[in-house]
């Protein structure tokens, strides 16, 4: 197809044409992937509660293991990133 002799108008048809199709295909394709998924899930009995990501119980404090010697009331409980006074020499 050569889209250079078409006009403003049958291109703009065109591209309208296009967009529906590529809507449709979308929609089908979802379908599909919703049956298979249905399906794996009966055959391994499933439901949709299982699906569900279940919440990490809540973590208790960690106690601060080091104590800037220039300002003790920052501390660090050597998790995570180092702070500067802890990375810098004194």
């Amino acid at each position: 197809m050569d889209l250079q002799v078409l006009s403003l108008q049958e291109l703009y048809a065109l591209r309208d044409q296009v967009e529906a199709e590529v809507v449709r295909l979308q929609s089908a394709e979802k379908i599909a992937a919703l049956a298979k998924v249905q399906a794996l899930m009966a055959q391994h009995g499933l439901s949709t509660d299982d699906l569900q990501k279940k919440a990490a119980a809540p973590r208790k404090p960690v106690e601060a293991k080091y104590q800037n010697p220039v300002d003790p009331s920052q501390t660090w409980t050597g998790r995570g990133r180092k702070p500067l006074w802890v990375r810098l020499p004194g």
